[in-house]
């Protein structure tokens, strides 16, 4: 019988570590880069005076596809985790959460391997291979 197959995902905005354990052993850590836009929205006015010209920001175009940017950012993830047997996530932010929703719509499957969502700050690949080493013991 082969041992399960047990990961854990550092994500943040910017990209996603996968680090894998085969029994006891981990895997060569797997980098995926997310291609999310940094969107610096500025609105206010254009000119120095009072009643210049006003730039309009559209809110809801950003939203949109950095919505769609995330969605496949989160496929580019699910490719990895094919054999997995348990999954945790970790990392700063709510990049986390938002990979667990969109797995709960999009991948029953993966989701349903998914054990915890844990806040965590940056971490070297060393202290994130011994978190993914120490949770699964």
């Amino acid at each position: 019988m082969n041992p399960m197959k047990k990961t854990g995902i550092w994500l943040d905005k910017k990209m996603a570590y996968i680090i894998s354990m085969d029994g006891k052993e981990i895997q060569p850590v797997k980098t995926v880069f997310s291609k999310i836009e940094n969107y610096h929205v500025r609105g206010g006015s254009g000119t120095r005076f009072k009643g210049g010209p006003q730039d309009v920001v559209q809110d809801s175009k950003y939203l949109e596809r950095e919505k769609h940017q995330f969605k496949i950012y989160f496929k580019s993830i699910a490719r990895h985790l094919e054999d997995t047997d348990e999954i945790v996530l970790f990392g700063p932010a709510e990049a986390g959460q938002k990979l667990l929703k969109e797995w709960q719509v999009s991948d029953r499957k993966l989701h349903s391997r998914v054990r915890e969502v844990v806040r965590a700050d940056s971490m070297t690949k060393n202290q994130m291979k011994a978190f993914v080493r120490k949770y699964f013991e």
